[in-house]
């Protein structure tokens, strides 16, 4: 399960979205970071209310959190809350990094590659000792050791791919197709190989609503709508046939002259949308494309805190793994 934070919904939605998370079975949840919530808060949250055993925070920006500030928020969390938690890294987006944080917005696949470096020192215990392109620290160790805690990177484009693939315990990937699921499972499988390291698993986040109303169908555009302006995202909309709203959101100030323009198969494209054998269905095409994770990132405003797209995920998720159409047990 993945926390999402939708645009214009209540701020504590996401504690409600945990909680039925929880009631529903689930053992891991993601949680990010946008402009509502520190995440590192928010998980010592969700662990005092939630039965949830496992939480991976992030992918939390290399550009703007240090090693060691990422290594205390961990420790914080997994000690006051006595839950395993991991971490995940990405590069997040000039926009964040550099205009909301004051942030350089360079070198992200380097600076990803020297923090994992230095947080497994950290997490192993030792005293950091690196000096690297971006990343210096020296004299720091953890009162805390976090030893089990893996680390997750956030790939999108070949850089952050071929990092991620060499130096990750998890691959993370963000709304995209089942089609390119494949190509990057393929692509990550190829720089471990030639790295000589076993190719890390791949964990990709999908939106899911099981039949959605109007008012999910603009939730979810207007979440697509920041993604069809960057690199890599608009090019993979245009690869599914979307080329169009990508002109015009790349020759467009505002991305709320965008969202009435998605139609609905945008979303369906790029997520687990439809009635509940379509979301199964999708759902299995993303483990049959070289997923091994798939998290889940419900919708929310026709179903109040994801619970009916949750929990008819939950009663069907043996079929998801079958060999058989998992539309059918449903």
């Amino acid at each position: 399960m993945v926390l999402p934070y939708w645009l214009g919904r209540p701020d504590l939605e996401a504690l409600g979205i945990a909680r039925q998370a929880s009631a529903c079975g689930f053992e891991r949840l993601w949680l990010g970071e946008m402009a509502t919530f520190d995440a590192f808060a928010l998980a010592t949250a969700v662990a005092s209310s939630t039965s949830l055993p496992r939480l991976t925070v992030g992918p939390l920006a290399v550009g703007v959190r240090s090693p060691v500030a990422i290594a205390m928020g961990v420790a914080s969390v997994a000690t006051l809350t006595n839950r395993r938690v991991d971490v995940a890294l990405g590069a997040s987006s000039p926009r964040i990094v550099r205009d909301w944080h004051d942030r350089s917005w360079s070198g992200n696949a380097q600076r990803t590659r020297e923090s994992v470096t230095v947080l497994r020192d950290l997490f192993e215990g030792r005293r950091a000792a690196f000096s690297g392109r971006h990343i210096h620290a020296k004299d720091f160790k953890l009162r805390q050791p976090q030893p089990g805690c893996t680390i997750s990177v956030a790939a999108f484009g070949p850089r952050m791919t071929q990092v991620a693939a060499e130096s990750a315990d998890e691959v993370v990937l963000n709304l995209v197709s089942p089609a390119y699921t494949a190509k990057a499972r393929a692509s990550i499988d190829a720089f471990a190989k030639a790295c000589g390291r076993p190719s890390p698993p791949l964990a990709v986040w999908v939106t899911c609503s099981v039949e959605p109303g109007p008012a999910t169908y603009h939730q979810l555009a207007s979440q697509l709508a920041v993604y069809l302006r960057p690199p890599g995202y608009g090019e993979m909309f245009t690869e599914l046939g979307f080329g169009g709203l990508v002109r015009q959101a790349r020759s467009s100030d505002s991305r709320h002259t965008l969202v009435e323009d998605i139609p609905h198969e945008l979303p369906a494209a790029v997520g687990a949308i439809g009635s509940g054998p379509e979301v199964l269905r999708r759902i299995k095409a993303y483990f049959d494309a070289g997923a091994d994770h798939v998290g889940l990132v419900p919708a929310t405003a026709d179903d109040d805190d994801g619970a009916a797209t949750l929990a008819f995920i939950r009663e069907h998720a043996r079929s998801l793994l079958s060999t058989s159409d998992p539309g059918e047990a449903a």
